[in-house]
């Protein structure tokens, strides 16, 4: 019998992989029910394992059925949560506890994995040493959140390590480092950016940059971020250890060496396209969150940063740059027969 899967947030980019990965996966996995206020992708949909629930979140929940794993991924992003207080406390954490009192109905506790991110921690001003640009947090640094979407990712994280010492989930909750590059259209998130100067560029567009280009920032590679969503839900909970949650690899650089880094990789000067500025929300906002993150419990599970941001843009210009249909080959789906989840059912 296969594995049964519920995707919130399911019909967002990185939604969009993990469903892909889990149905092209050498396991049987017998259904995946996609939870979004957007209808996935056709080629996704079009699989009959697949069922697509759209609406709410904190009203859809009941709708969802049962699953070994749930996979929570959806949410309101940073900067539409500090520009609309109750639309990010509706979509973060009521959403979230809709989702925990769902699998607490299961009578089999299914694994959750949440994605949570490295906006829990913050520069507090009234902390030595926690901000600038040498700061570095850890699995085990104390989140100082300084924006209401650190603060409903940290809600998050406590629910789900409170409803995992009840019994009621094996829960995972896993900080997510901004990704890039993803590919489409700009979202609310003030990390947006990160994309954006590398995206727009390469299609002949103007895009800005709201904070200093020697800004030290952190983020990882959309292949690397779903590696490690994956890990966690396929991991024994003695191999998971804490219910704290864990801290993903981060390559730590700057807009400016990202820049450069593009100009190398496409052969033609495209970094002409960016406008450096100091945007007075956004700025603020990305120097509240640190750029340097030390992984030690992600590299026991064998999780790692990419060497470089180098590689990040050749693998958006030979992959990401466009959509992986049904019938294009997935490049990532060697690694797929490493992950236990995709091979067996958890016990």
């Amino acid at each position: 019998m296969g594995i049964r899967v519920i995707v919130t947030g399911g019909a967002g980019f990185i939604g969009t992989l993990l469903v892909r990965r889990l149905l092209a996966g050498p396991a049987a996995v017998d259904g995946v029910v996609i939870a979004d206020l957007a209808v996935p992708p056709p080629d996704v949909t079009d699989d009959p394992r697949v069922r697509a629930v759209t609406g709410d979140l904190a009203d859809l929940a009941g709708d969802l059925g049962t699953a070994d794993v749930i996979f929570h991924l959806a949410g309101v992003v940073s900067g539409a949560a500090e520009a609309d207080f109750d639309l990010g406390m509706r979509g973060n954490v009521d959403g979230t506890r809709a989702v925990l009192e769902h699998a607490r109905a299961h009578r089999v506790p299914p694994v959750l994995v949440f994605s949570s991110s490295l906006a829990v921690f913050g520069a507090d001003p009234a902390v030595p040493g926690a901000a600038g640009p040498d700061w570095t947090v850890s699995d085990d640094t104390l989140p100082r959140p300084q924006t209401s979407y650190g603060i409903q990712k940290f809600i998050g994280e406590q629910l789900v390590a409170d409803y995992t010492r009840k019994g009621f989930v094996r829960g995972r909750s896993v900080r997510l480092m901004t990704v890039s590059i993803r590919p489409g259209r700009p979202n609310a998130a003030a990390s947006s950016f990160m994309s954006g100067i590398i995206r727009e560029p390469l299609a002949g567009l103007r895009a800005p940059c709201p904070v200093p280009p020697d800004t030290p920032v952190a983020l990882s590679s959309p292949s690397r971020t779903l590696q490690g969503i994956l890990r966690a839900a396929e991991v024994s909970d003695a191999a998971w250890g804490s219910r704290t949650a864990l801290n993903l690899p981060a390559l730590t650089t700057t807009p400016r060496s990202m820049a450069a880094a593009m100009d190398r990789v496409a052969g033609f000067p495209a970094s002409e396209l960016i406008d450096w500025t100091d945007d007075p929300v956004i700025g603020p906002m990305v120097r509240t969150w640190p750029a340097r993150v030390e992984t030690p419990r992600a590299a026991a599970l064998a999780l790692f940063p990419e060497e470089s941001f180098d590689a990040i843009v050749r693998q958006y210009i030979d992959r990401d740059k466009e959509p992986a249909g049904a019938g294009r080959p997935d490049p990532d789906r060697r690694r797929a027969s490493s992950l236990g989840l995709l091979g067996k059912k958890q016990v």
